[in-house]
């Protein structure tokens, strides 16, 4: 990965600074953004504090973040929010416009922005962050579902786009990542059913084939695989790494 230029969205904290980490330790020059000052400036990568449910705040990390690169060779759209917890019927037009501008349309600026000097790298790689309920239905989670159902969709579409300018598009598709976000969605769910957040996480398990949640550093792995020479031939592809994850409900 040495020289490598890869650009990495929400990419100071969580799974995208484990990526990041992870490039960096390689050689990679890594330019990132988050929404948050304070994990900008402790996460020792070069990037600036963009909001990526806005497009402009999206032109703008991707302009800082081709200028500071001198191009890309690696854009990993990681940026994403949980969004609601609720029924369909209780969700706001708000909170859908939310989760569909981050999980969704940031992935589609970011690769607008990204493609004309993708095309110039020569082993220009995108790698798109869905979910596994981007395979699953998921109950209670609608409006997140639908956007990590789309992130394939638009794997698969610039796959074929790009793949005659040898640019390889993949998504990754994360179960349940352990951490913050995921320990608070699971909470609102297990409120959600009324038992303990211990019941609901013990039931949950249950529907992972080995029986354990994954890292950061496990999708980080797999984003370092599709990156690399190993990975030269894979594209249009909606890879799990979720422990067998076989079902969400």
């Amino acid at each position: 990965m040495t020289g490598v230029r890869v650009i990495i969205s929400a990419g100071a904290a969580g799974i995208g600074r484990a990526m990041a980490d992870a490039f960096a330790a390689r050689g990679g020059k890594v330019y990132v953004c988050d929404i948050d000052p304070k994990a900008i400036a402790e996460c020792g990568h070069a990037g600036i504090v963009a909001d990526m449910g806005r497009v402009e705040d999206v032109d703008r990390f991707m302009d800082a973040a081709l200028t500071a690169l001198g191009g890309v060779d690696v854009l990993i759209n990681n940026a994403g929010i949980a969004g609601p917890v609720a029924p369909i019927e209780r969700i706001q037009p708000a909170e859908l416009d939310a989760v569909l501008n981050v999980n969704l349309a940031s992935q589609f600026h970011c690769a607008r922005s990204a493609v004309p000097a993708l095309r110039q790298s020569g082993r220009g790689c995108v790698i798109n962050i869905s979910s596994a309920a981007g395979k699953f239905g998921f109950s209670q989670r609608t409006s997140y579902s639908a956007t990590k159902w789309g992130v394939i969709g638009l794997t698969r579409s610039l796959a074929i786009e790009l793949g005659p300018d040898k640019v390889r598009v993949n998504a990754i598709l994360p179960g349940f990542v352990e951490g913050p976000r995921a320990r608070a969605v699971m909470e609102a769910k297990a409120q959600e059913a009324g038992v303990s957040a211990e019941t609901f996480m013990a039931q949950a398990l249950s529907r992972f084939s080995l029986r354990c949640t994954v890292s950061a550093q496990d999708i980080s792995n797999m984003a370092l695989y599709l990156a690399s020479p190993f990975g030269a031939t894979i594209t249009g592809q909606a890879i799990s790494v979720d422990a067998g994850m076989e079902s969400m409900t």
